[in-house]
């Protein structure tokens, strides 16, 4: 069930989404699935704080990790589609899911497998004014790694 409940009111974009959910979407598709790294400075303010595990830090170093990050996931699968597929927004902070599909033929943890996989993210983030102050990110990568046959890899054979 979708609950698109807020607390304030919430300025919407031009395509209807609150700012914030159209800021973390904007990322996913202009970043993420493109590998343009310059959405960052677009979206994310100087002093971001990133609390995403493997992405952690702030300032500077928080824009760099992310920027590392869309570089990595459009290595990975450089053909990759996103829905956003449920939000929900209070105040300045927004929650997003997304199913984000692809074909991993990019390295992941090993080799490219050709594998296509699914996997779902939740962002939540402060957003104001526009720009992203403060993330929370949980991609499935368990889900890459069983989707890509990478946990077939590590098993112990008898």
């Amino acid at each position: 069930m979708t609950d698109h409940t807020h607390t304030t009111p919430v300025m919407a974009t031009r395509d209807g989404l609150p700012a914030a959910v159209a800021a973390l979407d904007r990322i996913m598709r202009e970043g993420f699935m493109t590998g343009d790294v310059s959405v960052v400075d677009d979206l994310c303010a100087p002093d971001l704080v990133e609390h995403q595990f493997g992405l952690a830090g702030s300032a500077s170093q928080a824009i760099e990790h992310v920027k590392d990050a869309i570089r990595d996931v459009h290595a990975m699968m450089p053909d990759s589609s996103v829905e956003l597929a449920d939000w929900a927004v209070r105040d300045d902070t927004a929650w997003c899911r997304f199913v984000v599909s692809g074909t991993q033929t990019g390295p992941f943890f090993g080799p490219p497998s050709g594998c296509p996989v699914t996997l779902t993210v939740i962002d939540v983030a402060r957003v104001v004014e526009g720009r992203i102050v403060e993330h929370w990110g949980v991609p499935d990568r368990f889900a890459i790694l069983a989707q890509a046959g990478l946990l077939q890899r590590l098993a112990p054979t008898t």
